[in-house]
């Protein structure tokens, strides 16, 4: 009988023993891979997994654009004409209501040659059409009278027409001029200022002479505006004439 509890005692411990070696030299199973959660990054990715406002969403996405716009330019601001403009816009607002920037446009100012600005253009002192080719003198007309009345520089005119500045004064009537068909007179075109009204004070005048008195007037129009008549009216002493 003891015998046989010793046996059964004796098993027992090497079952015991064979149990705790065979755990001490038994390999751990090794421990699952952690799998890396991928998050998505760039510039229009939002941070945001799920945005129930989505006017949140569009600033969010303006301030990214502009760091990186920032970050690109090495720190500096950026240097576009068109920069992010991020609106006020209520929240709640449909995106096809939220209204677009409009961006400035910079007129400049035209200036001449000199820096001034240019308000308006300048428009020439003798009427397209006006200015002859050729000019047959009047009855008291002389080259620098007809050179004050068409705007043309007196020496060209004189060039033109084969004529001295001696022989200016010395023409007579039928004398046929050429007339310049660019350039200016030097100077004010006007002998003396235009009064309200003139006298004729001899049969010898003419409405040729007396515009050649104030050098830019048009003798056709001393013939209009006095209601006379033909290309070389008679005007009798002590006519008052209006001068335009």
């Amino acid at each position: 009988m003891k015998n046989s509890r010793k046996g059964v005692l004796v098993f027992s411990i090497f079952m015991i023993a064979t149990m705790v070696l065979s755990a001490c030299t038994q390999s751990l199973s090794n421990a699952p891979a952690a799998t890396p959660t991928v998050i998505p990054t760039g510039l229009f990715v939002s941070p945001i997994a799920s945005v129930e406002n989505p006017m949140a969403m569009i600033e969010e996405f303006a301030k990214q654009t502009a760091a990186a716009q920032t970050s690109a330019a090495g720190g500096a601001a950026p240097t576009t004409p068109e920069a992010a403009v991020v609106e006020s816009v209520t929240p709640g607002t449909p995106l096809a209501e939220v209204p677009s920037a409009t961006p400035t446009v910079n007129v400049s100012t035209p200036t001449n040659a000199s820096g001034s600005a240019v308000t308006s253009v300048p428009s020439t002192s003798v009427p397209v059409g006006v200015r002859p080719t050729t000019y047959e003198l009047k009855t008291g007309e002389f080259p620098y009278c007809i050179a004050r009345r068409y705007d043309v520089d007196p020496d060209q005119l004189l060039s033109l027409s084969g004529l001295t500045s001696t022989e200016a004064y010395n023409l007579s009537a039928g004398t046929k001029l050429s007339i310049p068909q660019s350039g200016s007179f030097p100077g004010s075109r006007a002998l003396q200022a235009h009064p309200a009204s003139y006298t004729v004070t001899s049969s010898d005048e003419t409405v040729y002479s007396i515009a050649c008195k104030y050098g830019d007037v048009m003798p056709e129009n001393i013939i209009s505006g006095n209601g006379l008549t033909g290309t070389n009216p008679t005007l009798a002493a002590g006519t008052v004439l209006k001068i335009p």
